[in-house]
């Protein structure tokens, strides 16, 4: 069949209501776009770059409160000392591949000069996930224009999803991976939306698990190849930026981000050894403009953060299935190919008549 989102196959993750996209883009001013490169000469490349910009306008001067937990450290996302130190994530977030994790990072400095932003020094979130399996790591393709291209590109609305921006070569679970997003609308004290946006690339076949089916060991590397390479399968990463609108502090950011942690082990990922499970999680609801000697800020209590957290577990969790359902397969670097999650199998694996 041709590629769905995992509630057009009719699996419906977890108990609250997504937003109306089912994306990370539900959350207001939030926007994200994509630049993918694909090439067989001179090198084969297969990678690209996504831009999550946290606000509609003004992220140089006007941050957002923002919080990070890394449950295995093995990758790289840069500026989060100084996001652990502050609270504040006052650019545009990115993902790409991970040789060109500081490409992409000077062009977002590089923006920011370009946009007029005021401060002299700049220290933007940029994370990395390996795609070196389809995509030949030693041609280091993204550069200035990839970055800008997927800066510019950025919009509102439904996205994309599987083969594309950062996500283009990416691996997951023995099946082609890549980027995902889903979200999810709560009540605490008003109604709030999370969204999240995942870039994976991380997990063995045998682990896959969808709804609590345990679909990866019932569909055999005999029918469907399983892409590793030297026969290590803990190679991989994932990375999770999670938004929200509810009135977070940044160590309540930091707390929503642990929360990654549930999604990501309810699809079966359990922080190999070799893999760089990182998250990232901001709250769009403070205005907090660099002027002024005095911030007023909104928090919201902590008793009522439960819900979000079971968002965030919840939209975690879909947006790594979306992103299996959404990959097409692809070969590329050494003519290895992913195989795409076969979507008819889970359907009769899992869905609401199987």
């Amino acid at each position: 069949m041709t590629r769905a989102r995992l509630r057009d196959l009719g699996i419906v993750i977890g108990s609250l209501n997504p937003g109306p996209w089912n994306a990370i883009t539900d959350v207001p001013g939030v926007r994200v776009g994509y630049e993918s490169v694909i090439e067989d000469s001179p090198r084969v490349v297969r990678t690209g770059v996504t831009a999550i910009w946290p606000r509609e306008s003004g992220i140089w001067n006007n941050p957002v409160f923002g919080g990070a937990h890394a449950f295995n450290g093995n990758g790289e996302v840069t500026g989060l000392a100084w996001v652990a130190e502050q609270g504040l994530i006052s650019a545009p977030i990115c993902l790409t591949n991970t040789n060109c994790v500081g490409t992409v990072r000077d062009a977002v400095c590089k923006l920011a000069v370009r946009s007029g932003a005021s401060q002299l020094w700049h220290l933007p979130v940029v994370g990395e996930t390996c795609d070196g399996l389809l995509s030949d790591p030693t041609a280091f393709a993204i550069d200035d224009a990839t970055a800008f291209a997927a800066l510019d590109s950025a919009s509102s609305g439904p996205l994309a999803e599987g083969n594309v921006g950062g996500g283009t070569g990416m691996v997951a679970h023995g099946f082609k991976g890549g980027t995902g997003t889903a979200s999810r609308i709560v009540s605490a004290a008003d109604q709030y939306t999370v969204g999240v946006l995942v870039q994976a690339n991380y997990g063995e076949r045998e682990s896959l698990t969808i709804n609590g089916v345990p679909v990866g060991r019932k569909l055999s590397a005999d029918s469907i190849p399983i892409l590793q390479a030297q026969n290590r399968t803990d190679m991989g990463s994932i990375i999770v930026v999670l938004a929200t609108d509810a009135p977070l502090l940044p160590i309540q950011c930091q707390r929503l981000a642990r929360r990654a942690t549930i999604g990501l082990a309810r699809a079966g990922g359990i922080g190999n050894n070799g893999s760089g499970d990182i998250f990232v999680a901001f709250s769009t609801a403070n205005e907090l403009a660099a002027t002024g000697n005095v911030h007023s800020v909104k928090m919201l209590a902590p008793d009522l953060l439960t819900p979000l957290f079971q968002a965030a577990a919840e939209a975690t969790e879909e947006a790594i299935l979306n992103a299996l359902c959404g990959a097409e397969s692809m070969t590329g670097y050494q003519e290895r190919t992913a195989h795409a999650l076969p979507l008819d199998a889970v359907r009769s694996l899992v869905g609401p008549d199987s």
